[in-house]
């Protein structure tokens, strides 16, 4: 069965961006002490970093399960995986996108992976989730589940 592991990380956009939070507090806390201004300028960009590298979620499949963050699915219940590059992803991301479908993107990467749920109790009609390597993704599922289906 293959076996795929990705970690979502974030972009360097969003720890640049989370950058403001040093100047901001320097500003604030400057009239009352540069010190502690500058104390809490390390800690608040320290506390925004760590956040997001211990939320940054998992997607993998192995052993016939497919997790995405805290969600978990047999790939006996599901369809064929369609991966989704550039305007495409941005389709599926936009118009194209069903409210009921369960979602786990990042806004920093692209490329989406289309999962179709077959299982008649879940609501979902698919799940849509970013990934940096989306044909490799869609490979895996797809591979996982054709021994499943040929039982």
């Amino acid at each position: 069965m293959p076996e795929y592991r990705e970690k979502l990380w974030a972009s360097p956009a969003p720890f640049l961006a989370t950058a403001l939070l040093i100047p901001a507090s320097i500003l604030v806390f400057a009239p009352i002490s540069m010190f502690w201004g500058i104390i809490v300028a390390i800690v608040l960009y320290g506390a925004a970093v760590l956040t997001l590298l211990l939320t940054a979620p998992v997607v993998s499949v192995t052993d016939g399960v497919f997790t995405a963050g805290r969600a978990r699915i047999t790939t006996e219940l599901v369809g064929e995986a369609v991966a989704f590059e550039a305007s495409e992803a941005t389709l599926e991301r936009g118009r194209r996108l069903d409210a009921r479908a369960w979602l786990l993107i990042r806004g920093w990467i692209g490329p989406v992976v289309r999962v179709p749920i077959e299982d008649p109790r879940d609501p979902a009609p698919y799940w849509l989730v970013s990934t940096r390597h989306p044909t490799t993704l869609a490979a895996a599922i797809n591979g996982s589940r054709r021994p499943a289906s040929s039982n």
